[in-house]
């Protein structure tokens, strides 16, 4: 089975490259619905948070205020830092049992897509990887319409992440998806057809 990564920063439309995706019946595992999914399946996750970030981010019902979380630590590399260290290692082993799976079920392609593959070296341990581009403008416009955050808070988010120019160096192909969905949908068909050679 060819494991591709997809990966994008913010903004840049990777979900619309992935919805395609899911079109062709590719199997799609999520790390943005896996880091939320591992809040039930690890319980202990949410203790860990209380103990490192304090209770104000746990409501009432004992569920994480993501947001007001996200606000906070996207404003300190240090904070974000310590958050990633909790959570991470519980994503990871969810996305690789996730992988083994489709493998198990004979899936010939399987995409894994993740807004910091790169980051967190998950593109180390992919066959193929898709970096979705768009310039920074673009991703401003997007995420402060989309999300309804002020520029400070976008742009926060986008520094979190490793900017897109320099994960353009650890890829095999990316999409400039800063035109039309028919331009996206015409590039990653050319780079599946390529893909399905390996």
């Amino acid at each position: 089975m060819i494991r591709v990564g997809l990966t994008g920063g913010i903004g840049s439309g990777k979900s619309t490259v992935s919805n395609i995706l899911r079109e062709k019946d590719i199997p799609i595992i999520d790390a943005d619905v896996i880091s939320r999914e591992v809040l039930d399946i690890y319980p202990e996750i949410l203790e860990k948070i209380k103990s490192a970030f304090g209770s104000e981010f746990i409501d009432c019902k004992g569920q994480l205020k993501r947001r007001e979380l996200g606000n906070y630590v996207f404003k300190s590399e240090e904070q974000r830092k310590k958050l990633e260290g909790i959570i991470m290692p519980y994503i990871k082993k969810e996305i690789f049992e996730r992988i083994t799976n489709c493998d198990k079920l004979g899936e010939s392609l399987c995409v894994i897509d993740a807004p910091t593959l790169i980051e967190h070296s998950i593109h180390k341990d992919m066959d193929v990887n898709i970096l979705v581009w768009v310039d920074k403008d673009v991703q401003i416009y997007r995420v402060k319409s989309r999300d309804n955050l002020s520029e400070e808070q976008v742009l926060d988010r986008i520094k979190s992440q490793m900017p897109l120019e320099k994960k353009k160096g650890e890829v095999n192909f990316i999409i400039d998806n800063s035109g039309s969905v028919e331009h996206t949908r015409q590039q990653l068909e050319k780079i599946l057809a390529s893909i399905m050679k390996y």
